[in-house]
């Protein structure tokens, strides 16, 4: 399994590599873990007590309530009520019922590169004011100037190209309209390029933050019922790789999370109104 490991990490710097593991990836685990009570992909957020946003509405599937939070606290970054919204890399579908469902946009479309993902987005979140899309986040299907608010939740760190998916946000907002990301980066050198990257997008970047700690916490509140649901969803000989994946207490991901050599941001950007 290390040999393997090693021969991942060295693919991983080449942008078709990238985008085939990300693809086949949440293909196979939309695929063979279809549970219904699975609904977000992301590492979860617990709120310091002195954030203003700090009153959730209640959430059915109580061991995933830190990851419904990654999307509350994101969500509360731009005004979503009546508004056009377009999440790219949106999983299971859990963050984009979640505010479909809480913060009223007009419609909320969410886009996924894996077609098993859409698939079973559709059949868990049928909501009248939300739709599932197969696509890339390279390549945008949406019009230009066609969107209020681009939502990317822990995904673009698996694009092949992160400049072409910010070249097309810039393209599908309209003027005025919002980026909210989040994301970790596995280096403190990544994060600073990429920084760079969002700096030179075409959008102003109107906050940053490190919510590291933040993240770390939500993942030690959740270790015990996350690692119950990988025994009851997965194959014995398969947990430890996907604890590892989950990224639980003693993981690899939570030790360079905790560290502070695996940084995590959140971002808000705005198009120019003109």
């Amino acid at each position: 399994m290390l040999v393997v490991n090693k021969i991942i990490s060295a693919f991983k710097k080449f942008a078709w590599f990238k985008r085939f593991n990300a693809k086949v990836t949440y293909e196979v685990l939309a695929k063979y873990i279809p549970a219904a009570d699975w609904h977000f992909m992301n590492y979860g957020y617990i709120p310091d007590p002195t954030e203003a946003e700090n009153n959730v509405p209640p959430f059915a599937v109580k061991d995933q309530r830190h990851s419904a939070n990654m999307y509350h606290y994101l969500a509360c970054k731009a005004p979503l009520e009546g508004k056009e919204i377009l999440e790219i890399g949106s999983g299971r579908g859990g963050g984009a019922a979640y505010i479909a469902r809480n913060f009223k946009p007009t419609h909320y479309t969410g886009l996924d590169i894996a077609k098993n993902a859409v698939e079973l987005a559709c059949k868990l979140h049928p909501l009248p004011n939300l739709s599932f899309v197969q696509g890339s986040a390279e390549s945008l299907m949406a019009t230009d100037r066609s969107i209020d608010v681009v939502i990317n939740v822990e995904s673009c760190h698996g694009y092949g190209d992160v400049k072409m998916f910010l070249r097309e946000v810039a393209r599908v907002l309209k003027p005025g309209g919002y980026l909210l990301l989040v994301d970790f980066r596995n280096s403190v050198e990544n994060m600073v390029l990429f920084k760079q990257e969002l700096k030179h997008s075409g959008l102003t970047v109107l906050s940053e933050e490190d919510i590291s700690a933040k993240v770390v916490a939500a993942i030690e509140s959740e270790d015990e019922s996350k690692r119950k649901k990988i025994e009851s969803l997965i194959p014995r000989r398969y947990q430890k790789l996907f604890c590892d994946f989950a990224g639980v207490v003693g993981s690899r991901f939570y030790i360079t999370l905790k560290d502070g050599s695996r940084p995590y941001y959140r971002f808000v950007l705005q198009k120019s109104k003109i």
